[in-house]
């Protein structure tokens, strides 16, 4: 009897079983991601499902991270820094973060509160007088407050350009959005600690806030990484804009606390970790921030075509079947970016893009892991 068949017939059998118990093991050690509706999806499917969706809405290049019970569980970058270059984006790459800014200056603030430099619920007014108040609002404008600041109460237009403010209403009694009142707080905290609001208070935002949360490169001002290392904007049309300090009149040296902030998806994570853990402030600092200081009317168009249903001290929020998501987006048009956590269930999102393709992303990556905007 000729053992050959025999033997080639077990080699193929083992061959097989190897295969099998390979597979096994690297389907097991795929990472899976858990989505905010609950459904598990693995970080390679992921990977192409957003691949795919960023061919489908034009998106130049991302930076995205992904929070499962509070840990960070996923993070990749896509596409490219220059629609025309065609190099590529990678960890290392930086985007504008236009108001993701505002979050973490609002954690900023609370920083100081904490630390007995500023008062949530004294007159601004107080500590450093507004220049530039209009005649017919000098007086309401001594209402506003700290919390009316970060809750957008304050009547403040988003941005003066230089004209002189007159408030829309009386601080306290409503919602407008100003990007404004963040500068004068931002102006008022570089006062109270004798810095001023240019990279003199990045410094002490480094101190306070990213230094302890391993946040090397994010930033307020322009720094040599980010010469190195940022991407460059994209306009309508999917061409390459710029990937200086250009935008808005920025020279690039003051602190734009509405705006100005650089950073990438795994970095911001970081600080989302820490709103979910409740890290770096007291609880009850923590709950004040989280808490919903500005309730919109039905009439808000937030409200009405997004179903936010009204702010805490630095992002807005939006009630869900499974508990309330605090969110923020960030639009400086070339790019664009947007961050949310879901105390409830430690989950959280936020990604980083250079164009202005953000909503369309957001909708079509809800479909794969679930409502999240």
């Amino acid at each position: 009897m000729n053992p050959l068949p025999t033997l080639m017939k077990n080699s193929i059998m083992l061959l097989f079983c190897t295969a099998l118990a390979f597979n096994s093991y690297a389907q097991s050690n795929k990472k899976m991601i858990t989505a905010v509706n609950g459904n598990k999806i693995s970080s390679t499917t992921l990977d192409a499902k957003i691949d795919s969706i960023l061919r489908a809405v034009h998106m130049p290049g991302l930076s995205i991270a992904i929070i499962n019970n509070s840990k960070m569980v996923y993070h990749n970058t896509f596409g490219v820094i220059n629609s025309e270059t065609k190099e590529a984006v990678d960890k290392q790459t930086i985007f504008e973060g236009a108001s993701l800014s505002k979050p973490i200056f609002a954690y900023f603030v609370m920083k100081m509160v904490e630390n007995g430099k500023l008062d949530l619920d004294k007159p601004l007014y107080e500590y450093l007088q507004h220049p530039g108040i209009a005649e017919n609002s000098k007086e309401a404008y001594k209402l506003i407050t700290a919390r009316m600041v970060l809750s957008h109460q304050t009547g403040f237009p988003n941005h003066a350009n230089g004209k002189e403010i007159e408030l829309a209403f009386t601080p306290g009694t409503d919602f407008m959005y100003s990007g404004e009142a963040f500068q004068y707080l931002a102006a008022i905290i570089g006062m109270l600690n004798g810095v001023g609001f240019k990279s003199e208070l990045n410094s002490l935002f480094r101190k306070e806030v990213t230094q302890p949360l391993a946040m090397t490169h994010t930033t307020f001002v322009w720094d040599e990484y980010l010469d190195k290392h940022k991407a460059f904007g994209h306009d309508d049309d999917g061409k390459p804009t710029q990937n200086n300090p250009s935008y808005g009149g920025w020279s690039g040296n003051s602190f734009n606390a509405y705006s100005s902030l650089h950073s990438e998806a795994k970095e911001y994570a970081h600080f989302l970790i820490a709103l979910l853990k409740r890290k770096g402030l007291k609880d009850a600092i923590f709950s004040d921030m989280l808490t919903e200081h500005t309730h919109f009317r039905d009439d808000n168009p937030l409200k009405k075509e997004i179903g936010q249903t009204g702010w805490g001290l630095g992002m807005a929020q939006k009630s869900t079947d499974n508990g309330i998501m605090h969110m923020h987006t960030g639009n400086n048009h070339d790019f664009q970016s947007y961050m949310m956590i879901h105390p409830k269930k430690k989950f959280g999102i936020v990604f980083f893009t250079n164009s202005n393709k953000a909503i369309p992303f957001i909708e079509s990556l809800s479909t794969v892991i679930g409502p999240v905007f």
